[in-house]
């Protein structure tokens, strides 16, 4: 069982910069590809980028690429959002997920956190 926790969501002004973190419980993290993903009010949940578990492979969506890059660091059994500028279509609640392969493209993820907000105003 793997629990997540993301922290670092907030109200920021188009422009601005903000790192989400992903903190994951259990000894296996490091051999789980991540994933973040978002969803707005109304609209589906939405693939933002997912990382190996290694970290040497990454992959992004076409809306995020170029201005939010993922991360991990497998000691601290945390993998990170770091957003550059944002616009006010970034704001949705954030959430990673933890897939038991060690590299994953896809929605059918194995474990989810309960997500964090980011509003992002014009």
């Amino acid at each position: 069982q793997v629990q997540l926790v993301e922290s670092g969501g907030g109200l920021v002004q188009a422009g601005d910069s903000l790192r989400l973190s992903c903190a994951a419980s259990g000894r296996t993290f490091s051999s789980y590809a991540m994933g973040w993903f978002r969803q707005a009010p109304g609209k589906e949940r939405e693939f933002v980028g997912t990382i190996s578990a290694s970290g040497g492979s990454t992959h992004y969506a076409d809306s995020v690429k170029g201005r939010f890059t993922i991360s991990r660091d497998n000691a601290k059994n945390t993998v990170y959002l770091q957003m550059n500028s944002l616009k006010p279509e970034d704001t949705a609640v954030y959430y990673c997920a933890a897939h038991r392969s060690s590299d994953y493209i896809g929605f059918r993820y194995d474990y989810w956190g309960q997500g964090t907000q980011v509003t992002v105003s014009s």
